[in-house]
């Protein structure tokens, strides 16, 4: 007699065997209950509820207290897999710790985000590792690992992957299509995911709002043909959040909700994250879904399923065997000291011509300005900070206070309006310690949008105020005591939040011109929309139904009390050294939800490092953010440049203990620095290939480029050895600290083949890297072992992966563009050979270069057709060495929409005109002339609405 009445309780049995027995005992409602991100409990088995979704993207994020470490992309920048898997463990640590006194906090981890930082004005970049996939995979690898544990069996976290796939832009994130072209999906976005998935320590994926070639990710296919074929471990699928609802409400892909459910089932996914805690409206369209006969029950089986091997990898049902169980490392002194370290591992040194180092020394003083100097900014994926480091808190920690000087920078104003000025009434200060973190710092989350504090006024006395343009005009103000001008839900202005924040920002403004007053301004809130207006009792913004015109706003007029150039030009005058501290909020300009539209530095910004230049020659620029930025008069100008992102709890002190030499700096760009905004393509434009992304196809001069990172050091290099053994490259190499500081070094390797441009592929494309630390002359001899399939691409002839025969080079050095030494391999790979066009025809996706063509979806669960891009403009398309043999007869095109498609090769020319098909997913076959014979390119032409999906060629003489 067994100790365990129920298999599904009985740990010896296998999970695959307990999760049969749980399944089978459910009732269907209690399965379809289980679907939803919320599920709740089934008493009568014992089962406690489950939540999928706790985001922890860098530390434990929206419970509360945690330990904060650099943003994602940060971590990125650190290229440094070993440290990232450690942070990954601490924050693994510190989700059970919090799981065990709040069981608001979930175990399914999303995290991390994945997406290539392809585009710089993305607004999400902060959350991603790297524009390079092999880069992104081994920080991913490395993060899942830690998140996971090493144990077995049981899972410290089960992380899942964001967002899949092809995301890029929050501008139309839900309506907007992603064109992939197969080249693209297998070398660039794919591979992204690939490899943390192969690596066994992801627990699933999540899919993006956007659509992929038509087609919105919550029913691509690519979930069950790519992502679980790479594993044979049980993948989860978690909706993002409200997508589902988007596939009707705003995507219009099905008509009804019955059907947009069942297809997302059907496609992979496995949990619906929609309209928060309740679950009914899922349930019931899933329930209705079965009714329509939409749904078979074993859909749900499978889904389901696969959500309880989760719970089981989790411990759920085994307390006493889970090794994490007891887990209780929260904010501990190895997790404040791994925070410093990832915050100062992720320092990048831009440029430098002496002026740093700038160790410490008797009389020296240093002026640290800028309006991030006295800033630890968080980002919508941070925790609450427990402990706080500014670049002033850090640089009078390490100099000395005596010794550094602070100027913001931001322009000091008040207000005046027809009823007087703007005035904060006294008790706007936060009193109540509950609102006061373990350091004492405020927290935001519980100061932002309070009601219980006055609303400013206007009266005879004015609040002098921090005036700060973030750039495109967006304003913040802020008071003396350090609060931001806040609207709460009630309407009313007041001073209440410690930093802007918040899903919709309540803090930022923007002015109005008033046409008749030459120095009056309206105020508009950008969270509302709404005009501020002067009322009786108190200011207020105009709530959802009370809309104030903009005739009856009030007008107000600004005084400067003081120019912030004025500030920081005495400062910089008055000291040894300045360090001006430029950069973003992330909360403003640049968020979820928001693109960026220019890589400029906002002009207050420029204006305060301009004069601080000025005023004081011994300038340093730190950028502290979460993007790229074209500094280029910056980098011409002044004497050293450094980039950070966020780096969380311990930003502050990481900085100092790197501009003073303690730590030399060896991060190193997880992306190109563009010079300019005209060096972007279209934020929409996912091609990465055809117009020239990121420093594997851009042949334009960066700013900075991928990989670039300067030291307080040198390093030499030498000795590099490249030698093909089976399917693997063994590349070896010596570095040396040729200096007299002892600091770390990322070495990096590229592979390209010798004549990349002659085929569209990669200028370079990183195969390797290590991050190493040497003593001052110390020597190591590093080896590499590079996968042979590496040196290849996606061969669209073939519709396989190809790695063709012939020379290739092997290129290493300190980035993609200082490259110290070269050699070469010969590989004997597979010819691939023309394309076999007779006897497999052509998928129209399949082509090698288009222009004003894209691709969207053939049927609504799968397949591709190509379309022009563009209302009265023709498409092009080019299909290189298609081989006609002996001669074609004559061509077929399937197609739908309507128009004309005009196919030319050989000196032969064949138009088609495709009558209207009634609708985009009607297809009809169309047939010509066509009588092409040896190799040549193949050229198509598509105008009107033509939707072409393939060609087909009969042989000469009919068919064989």
């Amino acid at each position: 007699m067994t100790d365990h009445p129920l298999p599904f309780r009985d740990p010896r049995l296998p999970f695959a065997a307990r999760v049969d027995d749980l399944l089978g005992r459910l009732t269907l409602d209690e399965r379809i209950a289980m679907l939803h991100q919320f599920a709740p409990a089934v008493e009568r088995l014992g089962l406690g509820p489950f939540r999928t979704g706790q985001e922890a993207l860098h530390g434990v994020a929206w419970m509360g207290g945690a330990t904060v470490f650099p943003q994602a992309v940060g971590l990125g920048a650190t290229w440094n897999e070993e440290l990232v898997r450690r942070v990954g463990e601490a924050v693994g640590d510190e989700v059970r710790a919090k799981r065990a006194t709040d069981d608001r906090v979930g175990l399914n981890v999303w995290a991390p985000t994945v997406n290539l930082l392809r585009h710089p004005l993305w607004g999400r970049g902060e959350e991603g590792y790297a524009e390079d996939p092999a880069l992104t995979s081994a920080i991913a690898v490395a993060y899942t690992r830690g998140l996971r544990g090493d144990h077995p069996h049981y899972w410290r976290t089960a992380p899942v992957l964001k967002h899949w796939l092809a995301h890029n832009n929050e501008t139309d994130r839900d309506t907007a299509s992603s064109s992939v072209r197969p080249r693209v999906l297998h070398e660039y976005d794919l591979r992204a995911f690939r490899d943390a998935v192969r690596a066994g320590a992801v627990a699933g994926v999540m899919p993006a709002y956007n659509l992929v070639n038509g087609r919105p990710n919550h029913v691509s296919p690519l979930l069950e043909q790519h992502l679980r074929s790479w594993t044979d471990q049980s993948l989860v699928v978690c909706s993002d959040a409200g997508a589902p609802s988007n596939l009707v409400d705003s995507e219009h892909y099905f008509d009804t909700h019955e059907e947009a459910t069942a297809a997302s089932l059907k496609a992979g996914v496995d949990s619906f994250t929609d309209h928060g805690q309740d679950s009914s409206v899922t349930t019931g369209r899933i329930r209705g879904a079965l009714e329509k006969g939409l749904l078979a029950e074993k859909d749900i089986d499978t889904a389901v399923r696969r959500l309880l091997a989760l719970r089981f990898a989790l411990g759920e049902f085994d307390p006493g065997l889970d090794p994490y169980a007891s887990t209780d490392a929260f904010d501990t002194p190895g997790h404040r000291a791994l925070a410093q370290e990832a915050a100062e591992q992720a320092v990048v040194l831009l440029e430098n011509d002496g002026l740093l180092p700038l160790a410490p020394a008797d009389g020296r003083t240093v002026a640290v300005v800028g309006l991030l100097a006295d800033a630890c900014k968080l980002d919508w994926y941070s925790g609450t900070l427990l402990h706080r480091s500014t670049p002033l808190d850090g640089l009078r920690e390490r100099y000395g206070a005596e010794n550094v000087l602070f100027a913001e920078g931001a322009d000091r104003v008040r207000l005046r309006c027809a009823d007087g000025w703007l005035r904060v009434p006294e008790g706007t200060a936060p009193t109540d310690g509950g609102a006061r973190g373990a350091e004492g710092a405020l927290d935001p989350a519980l100061l932002a949008g309070r009601t219980d504090l006055p609303p400013l006024v206007c009266d005879d006395t004015a609040t002098e105020l921090a005036l700060v343009d973030w750039g495109d005009g967006v304003l913040t103000f802020r008071t003396g005591e350090g609060r931001y001008l806040s609207v709460a839900d009630d309407g009313y202005v007041r001073a209440s939040a410690d930093e802007p924040g918040g899903w919709v920002v309540q803090e930022t403004f923007r002015r109005e011109a008033v046409e008749g007053h030459e120095d009056g301004h309206r105020l508009v809130h950008i969270g509302t929309g709404g005009y501020v207006s002067v009322a009786a009792d108190g200011v207020k913004v105009a709530v959802a139904g009370e809309g104030i015109p903009a005739a009856g706003a009030t007008v107000f007029t600004t005084e400067t009390v003081e120019r912030g150039v004025d500030a920081v030009a005495r400062a910089a005058a008055a000291a040894d050294t300045v360090i001006v501290v430029a950069g973003n909020d992330p909360h403003i300009n640049g968020r979820e939800t928001e693109d960026r539209t220019t890589l400029a530095l906002p002009a207050q910004q420029e204006s305060l490092w301009r004069a601080a230049h000025a005023a004081n020659p011994r300038t340093a620029l730190v950028l502290t953010s979460a993007y790229p930025y074209a500094v280029a008069d910056a980098a011409a100008s002044l004497p050293a440049l450094v980039w950070t992102a966020h780096g969380g709890q311990a930003a502050g002190t990481a900085l100092a203990r790197v501009l003073a030499g303690d730590v030399s700096p060896a991060g190193r760009l997880p992306q190109t620095w563009y010079a300019r905004d005209e060096d972007l393509p279209g934020l929409l434009d996912y091609d990465v290939i055809g117009s020239g992304q990121t420093y594997l196809y851009f042949d334009g001069t960066p700013l900075f480029p991928f990989g670039h990172g300067l030291s307080y050091t040198r390093f030499g290099y030498t000795d590099l050895a490249a030698e093909p053994d089976g399917d693997r490259l063994r590349v070896a190499l010596t570095v040396t600290n040729e200096g007299a500081v002892a600091a770390d070094e990322v070495a990096q390797v590229y592979v390209r083949a010798a004549r990349a441009e002659d085929r569209d592929l990669p200028r370079r494309k990183l195969a390797g890297h290590r991050r190493v630390h040497l003593a001052p002359g110390a020597a190591e001899r590093l080896t590499f072992d590079v996968p042979v399939e590496e040196l290849g691409h996606w061969s669209v002839a073939h519709d396989r992966w190809t790695v063709e025969p012939g020379t290739y080079e092997i290129l290493a050095g300190a980035s993609s563009a200082d490259v110290r030494l070269t050699t070469t391999v010969e590989i004997a790979g597979e010819p691939s050979g023309a394309r076999p066009v007779v006897r497999h025809g052509l998928e129209a996706a399949g082509y090698d270069t288009q222009q004003d063509t894209e691709i969207l979806d053939r049927t609504k669960e799968d397949g591709d057709v190509v379309a022009p891009a563009h209302d009265g403009r023709p498409g092009e398309l080019l299909y290189r060495a298609c081989d006609f043999g002996a001669g074609v007869g004559g061509l077929t095109l399937t197609a739908s929409g309507g128009g004309s498609v005009v196919v030319e090769a050989g000196g032969e020319r064949a138009e088609a005109v495709v009558p209207d098909t009634g609708g985009p997913y009607a297809f009809r076959t169309v047939e010509a002339g066509f009588g092409p014979r040896g190799v040549h390119d193949l050229r198509v032409t598509l105008r009107g609405t033509v939707r072409l999906a393939r060609i087909g060629f009969t042989p000469a003489g009919g068919t064989e």
